[in-house]
């Protein structure tokens, strides 16, 4: 693929990863399937193997942006209820309600709990929960790793307050999976716990989803 830009070609990052997209499958089969980005079919994949998603749940997709997830259930399940949020703006899809904020933040939480009205239910009120959310990365390891776990408790302690009894949890993670104590606490809250990565993830990516299978709202 030759870059005709000069100032992207001046940059060998930008040059790779426009070549990358050139020749990747995923991107490729996301355009003909409409789907806004390739991590479409990262969900599907683990949908495809679990089937937690069905016709007429609630939804919650943290790290939302550009949408794809959000794109993907709408589009297969037109009877569930979306609500979405991300940092970034994404382009409005039907049947999803989308919150442009810091999910870390007082405030979004709070417009997601008014939205859920999770203060009116105590057994939950969520049937699944999946974060697609991943930090800057700023190419050391450890610190990046921290990072995500951090993303990833915040998401898994909104779940454990929103899912109802039998819900599921799907969230990003990356390789070396999470700390021994937030792993076990994970596993006491749900039936199963798996870890994937998908044939949609990028070979050389380090991340993975944790699968949480039958919340126990009673532990």
């Amino acid at each position: 693929m030759k870059i005709q830009n000069k100032k992207i070609a001046k940059h060998k990052s930008s040059v790779a990863w426009l070549s990358r997209q050139a020749s990747d499958p995923y991107v490729a089969r996301a355009h003909a399937d409409g789907y806004r980005a390739r991590a479409a079919y990262k969900l599907i994949e683990i949908n495809e193997k679990y089937k937690f998603l069905k016709n007429g749940q609630t939804v919650v997709d943290l790290g939302a942006a550009p949408g794809s997830w959000s794109q993907f259930i709408a589009r297969t399940f037109p009877k569930t209820k979306i609500f979405a949020m991300d940092l970034l703006d994404i382009t409005p899809i039907n049947n999803v309600e989308f919150y442009k904020g810091d999910f870390t933040k007082d405030e979004a939480l709070r417009w997601l709990e008014e939205k859920l009205q999770m203060a009116d239910n105590a057994h939950g009120v969520v049937d699944v929960v999946v974060s697609d959310m991943a930090p800057n990365t700023v190419g050391h390891q450890k610190t990046d790793h921290l990072r995500q776990m951090v993303l990833l408790e915040y998401a898994f302690d909104f779940a454990c307050r929103a899912l109802k009894p039998g819900g599921t949890f799907v969230a990003k993670s990356f390789t070396g999976g999470t700390t021994n104590e937030l792993l076990q606490q994970i596993k006491q809250k749900f039936e199963s716990v798996h870890h994937v990565k998908p044939a949609a993830s990028r070979k050389d990516s380090v991340e993975m989803f944790i699968v949480g299978l039958g919340f126990k709202n009673n532990v």
